[in-house]
This record gives C-alpha cells, structure tokens and sequence, in this order.
C-alpha cells in the first residue's frame, strides 16, 4: 500500500473524517432502523420485492454459513451477479464479517475475470452459471446464482449470524478494479475509513434530494454497489434496482414507482431524454441531476438546466471517488461548466504541466501493485490523477482532459475534450468521441466518432468545418477525420474505453482517406 503520512493520518482522524467505525457497524446501525423500506428488483429473469429486514436475514444467514466455513475479519468475498437480491446479500454478508469485499461488473469475461481472481484472490466467488470451472478451480467456496447447478442458497446456515464481526477499520474493506479503460484493470484497494468516509461524503451531498433512485449501474462496479447498497439505508429510502440498462423500461418504471435517474454517467440521462417515450411527465420526481463518472459536455448540463432541473457535475475517479462537486445552490455557471469545489477535507493542486494533485480521507490506501503506487502517490499522500485541469481564483475547478487524451499534431498538443465539447454542440450529434489517428505527415491528426440523435443525419466534413469555423477553435483542432457509430464500447459505469475505439480506427482500411461516413464497429 501506499505511504499515508501521520500527519494526515491524525488529521483525518481528529475531525473526523475517519472513525472507528467499520461498514459492518455502519451498515447494521442504520438497517436497524430502516428495516421495513421496500427492495425491488426489475429484472425478466430474477424479479423480487420485499423489505430491507428481509434481505438483511438472508445476509446475516449467509454470513453465518460463511463463518462455519472459516470465513472472516480481512478474507476476501467477491461477487460477479447483475443487479439482483442476491448482491445485495453478498456485499451485506461480506460488511457483516468484515471481509474484504471484490464486486465485479457481470458482464466481464473470461480474461478480465481470470485477472481479477488471480489478483484479488478470494476465499469466496458468487457468480452466476456458465464459467468455466478451470477459472474458479483456485477459489475455495463458489456460489452459483441461477441454473441448475445454483448452490447459492446451500452456503447460508442457521441460526444467523448477529452483530458484526470486529475488525480494525483501518484495514482494506474493498478492493475495487478500475474500469477498463487500460487493458489490464488495476486492484485499487480501500479501507472501512475511506469508503465510510465517502458514503457519508455521498449522503450528505445528496441529503435535499428526497427523491427515490431507479438504479441501473451495474452494481459490479463499486460506485453503482455503494449507490444502491450503502446509500438508500443511510438516507431511509427504499430499493429500486434494473438489472439492464433500458431507457424505455426505465422511463416505465419511473412513471409506475415515482422513481428518479438522478446522476451517473451523461449516457445514462441522455438516453431517456432521446427515448421516444420520454414526455415532461418523467420530469415529475426529477429535480437535481449529479454528473460524474466521464465527460460531462456543457451541452448536456444547459439541456437539462433549460428543462427545469438542478444540474451539478461531480468529478472523481475509483481511486479518489469524490474530488470536487457543486452544491445545489451553487452558481449556475459553477454547475454546468466547471467540476465544482474540493469536497469537505479534500485537498487539491495542479502541477506545472496542469496536471491535478489530489488527496483527502477518501482517498484509497493504494493499489495491489506496489510498482503502480509508486508511479501515482508521493511521500505527502498526494495522488497524481492523470487528469489535466484549470484552477480557478474563486477555488473551483475544471477538468479540460486526460494527460493520456491528448492528441499530439505536428508537435502540437489538441486535448481531446475541447473538440468534443465543441462536436456535442451540433445539433444532429448526441455524442461524440474523439482520438488520435495516425497520420503520416503530421504523425497524429484528429479522429471524431459520432453517435446521432434518432433520425438525424451524418454531417459531412465540410459541415463541420464551418461548424467549427464560426465557434473560433483553432484550425488544427479541426476533425480531420469522421467516423459514425451506432454506440461505443464502454465500461460498467458508463465510460467510453477510447483504446478500442483507436484499435478500430487503427485497424481500418486507409485506401479512402477522404471518406467520410465509415461505419465504425467498435465491439470487441
């Protein structure tokens, strides 16, 4: 793990950011008071109601089964399901022992699971059928969900387990891996204080908004976990999780339960926006919007402002889940152009290449890998996030780009969001991507792949060109090269993976170097 000065370490502890507490007690203090709120789960395949109490029963008999088998304090537990009950008694479970809990996007494959197993190395894996048994050949205790070898069920015992075990809160409590926007994802490893620290952080940004919140992150993504698991039972708000990202079935259930999509990715908000079954009608139990998790284009956040709601964008990473954010009562300017303020004991600075420096009591412990802590954190416990910004006199901050999002044109650096920003403002764009792309004049010349609104047409280049003309962006900003896609690849919590998309590029016939509506396939 990485080196956290004393000082800070006193400091967290003194005003308490970090307490002696850990998300088991946590978790078990507040359960116990909101025992009777409702849990749904929307899925085709494993629909269930009931109340918290009642998945607290199922976690505390699973807890009890999983201590009979040794299972305990800083053994890791993880799970690889959907957004179902069942991940919900795993994570409680896992809080309950005080274990180390792993979640999984569901949907990861073969080489990204084997990496993570190898890494993460759990005692116990809940997955659902279908993987291969070499692949979990290591683990000792596999729960299966669903099918007909499902076991999930045989792991829980009687009489539940009570209380909670103890557990030093200062000890790893998640191991969380990023998303994917490198090949290999990265073990990023948080303790019962950072975590806790950033629940709390998360309740009380949100604490006006009494709306209830249709999720449908994939709770195998730590963020989209803490979302629907940690959350609701701090704020006394019922459960309502979708098991699959559908706009229109989203939209339904929003109407039927009074549900909100209040926050996450652009993606996830813009699709029902663009739905034709979105009416002002849905707009009812919506009132503040949290932006976060990739670009967030002012185009996005004037939409939204002009429909009647309290936008705010948020900007953090797994490592640093909530560096800055806007309140709701902030400036206008301040929460649809710029990522917000330092959040409450975070602490930030740029670089002399612009890049940000962060750290604060949410802030991980570090990663698996002691050679990636070496390259991201220093002595003073700050954290090199990679991320390009501009600090502005009033104290908020905004994000212009990736130090590795850069295009480099002749020697000259083009950070890619700029050009984004500037594409998202025609009005036939949804959204769009942009990229290097080999050239073999200038070595990298500008790459924009666009996703459509419904119905509307490709632009050509020379429409862009004007487009970017008569907004006064620099000449060699310009979009040399167009591409159209029906969608992107992109990671459980909404981020678009841009290696894929330059392997795509990469990997496109350069016969027609002045064409410009290439289908681009971007599956992998």
């Amino acid at each position: 793990m990485r080196v956290i000065p004393n000082e800070l370490r006193d400091r967290y502890e003194r005003e308490g950011w970090w307490r002696r507490e850990t998300l088991g007690e946590l978790l078990a203090g507040r359960l116990a008071e909101n025992g009777d709120l409702a849990f749904h789960v929307h899925s085709a395949a494993r629909p269930w109601v009931g109340t918290f109490a009642e998945v607290e029963l199922s976690a505390r008999r699973l807890a009890a089964g999983l201590r009979e088998r040794g299972v305990g304090p800083g053994d890791v537990i993880a799970f690889r399901l959907p957004n179902w009950r069942e991940a919900a008694v795993t994570f409680w479970a896992s809080a309950f022992l005080g274990a180390v809990v792993v979640p999984v996007v569901h949907f990861y494959g073969p080489k990204e699971l084997a990496h993570i197993l190898g890494a993460a190395r759990p005692k116990v894996f809940v997955t659902t059928e279908g993987l291969s048994p070499e692949l979990c050949a290591q683990v000792p205790i596999v729960g299966t969900v669903d099918g007909a070898d499902a076991n999930f069920e045989e792991l829980s015992a009687d009489p539940p387990m009570a209380g909670v075990l103890p557990a030093d809160p200062a000890a790893p409590a998640l191991i969380a891996f990023t998303s994917g926007t490198t090949s290999a994802p990265k073990g990023v490893v948080h303790s019962h204080q950072t975590l806790g620290c950033e629940v709390r952080q998360l309740a009380e940004q949100n604490a006006l908004d009494d709306a209830v919140q249709l999720t449908a992150t994939p709770v195998g993504h730590f963020i989209g976990m803490v979302g629907a698991f940690l959350i609701p039972v701090l704020h006394g708000k019922a459960v309502h999780l979708m098991d699959g990202w559908e706009p229109g079935r989203a939209l339904a259930l929003m109407r039927e339960h009074g549900l909100a999509v209040g926050g996450g990715p652009p993606y996830f908000v813009t699709g029902l926006l663009e739905h034709a079954d979105f009416t002002p009608d849905h707009l009812a139990s919506v009132k503040y919007v949290g932006l976060g998790g990739s670009a967030v284009s002012v185009s996005v956040t004037r939409r939204l402002a002009d429909l009647g709601l309290v936008p705010f964008r948020a900007y953090g990473s797994t490592e640093h889940p909530s560096i800055t954010a806007s309140r709701y009562t902030a400036p206008e300017f301040e929460r649809l152009c710029t990522d917000g303020r330092p959040m409450p004991g975070v602490e930030i600075r740029l670089a002399e290449d612009g890049e940000i420096l962060s750290r604060g009591p949410d802030l991980c412990l570090g990663y698996l890998d002691d050679e990636q802590n070496a390259k991201v954190f220093d002595g003073q416990g700050w954290y090199r996030t990679g991320d390009i910004g501009v600090l502005h006199e009033d104290g908020h901050l905004t994000v212009t780009d990736r130090k590795s999002d850069v295009i480099i044109r002749g020697g000259e650096n083009i950070g890619a969001l700029e050009v984004e920003e500037v594409l998202t403002l025609l009005p036939a764009v949804a959204e769009a991507v942009v990229v290097a792309v080999p050239d073999a004049r200038f070595g990298e010349i500008v790459g924009a792949v666009l996703r459509l609104r419904p119905g509307a047409r490709m632009p050509t280049r020379g429409e862009v060109r004007e487009h970017f003309a008569a907004t006064g962006v620099a000449r060699q900003k310009w979009p040399e090269r167009l591409f159209r896609a029906a969608d992107f690849p992109r990671t459980a919590g909404g981020k678009v993976r841009k290696h894929l998309i330059r392997r795509a590029i990469a990997a496109q016939p350069l016969r027609h170097p002045n064409l410009e509506n290439i289908i681009l396939q971007t599956g992998e």
